[in-house]
């Protein structure tokens, strides 16, 4: 498998590259490799690995990702984390946008390189008709297939769903693999479908990952114990370690969204929030005070 270039490279720029900066020279190259002006037989890969760069290096989320990780963190787990078994283990690490102490419980780990995103980047020819406005057009076919937008709700697309749209007049099934983001472009024989998810009041959604907020008591963060949370594929029970400070993540591996089509999967997030009462009894407080 060929190495990938550096995006700076790609871009010719250097990493502490402004926005205008990478813009100005996204609009020099992309206009020199485009395929309908440039006929050398490279052009076509040049242009994608140009539009590649440029949707990475001008996102803030994925440069953050991409100058810690470098392509691994479009890949497989980049922090390397290992798998542990029988009991919590505490850390205190960072990965993605999180910097936290967490407890790891055994689990699964990836066993393939997911790659980017459903089907990869996006359309590159797409990237540059919405900066340029529109003043190329590639000639195929596919710039002519009909689109549907279809929302559906932050379950179905982690866990896949089948659905029903009407194409030319006629009921068609189309099956949408788990794991499918908002936003995602989806191919079918002579159509596409563009995906639009929900917000959901339970589940948020960082990459493939899925953090969850879980109240519990007091007395529990203080003495440890055990608490039902929810996962994507339902409740299970966690072990709340004795002592347990406020804002804690607690990540189940490989408890998170799966990469479509591929058996790499996610992780997900417990983070726990510490009620302190606001009413206590005098038997309560006098129990307190002594402590």
């Amino acid at each position: 498998m060929a190495t990938k270039r550096d995006y700076y490279d790609v871009l010719e720029v250097s990493k502490t590259a402004s926005p205008e900066e990478l813009k100005k020279s996204y609009r020099k190259q992309a206009l020199r490799w485009h395929p309908d002006r440039n006929k050398e037989a490279k052009a076509t890969e040049k242009f994608k690995e140009i539009n590649e760069a440029y949707e990475v290096l001008a996102n803030p989320k994925k440069k953050e990702a991409y100058d810690q990780f470098g392509h691994a963190a479009f890949g497989s787990d980049p922090a390397g984390f290992g798998g542990f078994e029988g009991g919590p283990s505490t850390q205190t690490s960072r990965q993605g946008p999180f910097t936290y102490t967490y407890s790891t419980y055994g689990g699964e780990s990836p066993t393939e390189n997911p790659g980017f995103d459903f089907g990869g980047f996006s359309d590159p020819f797409e990237i540059f008709e919405a900066f340029f406005g529109g003043g190329f057009r590639r000639q195929t076919q596919a710039r002519q297939l009909v689109r549907y937008s279809l929302n559906i709700s932050f379950l179905e697309a982690v866990r896949g769903c089948e659905k029903t749209i009407i194409h030319k007049g006629k009921e068609k099934e189309i099956k949408l693999p788990a794991g499918v983001s908002d936003g995602t472009r989806i191919k079918f024989s002579d159509f596409y479908v563009s995906i639009d998810v929900k917000q959901d009041e339970t589940f948020k959604r960082d990459g493939y990952d899925v953090l969850v907020d879980k109240r519990i008591s007091f007395a529990l963060a203080a003495l440890g114990g055990q608490v039902e949370v929810p996962t994507i594929k339902g409740n299970i029970k966690i072990k709340i370690r004795p002592g347990t400070q406020p804002g804690t993540l607690v990540r189940l591996r490989g408890k998170g969204i799966p990469h479509p089509n591929t058996s790499y999967k996610g992780d997900q997030y417990i983070r726990l929030i510490v009620q302190i009462p606001e009413k206590l009894t005098r038997h309560q407080r006098k129990i307190l005070e002594e402590f």
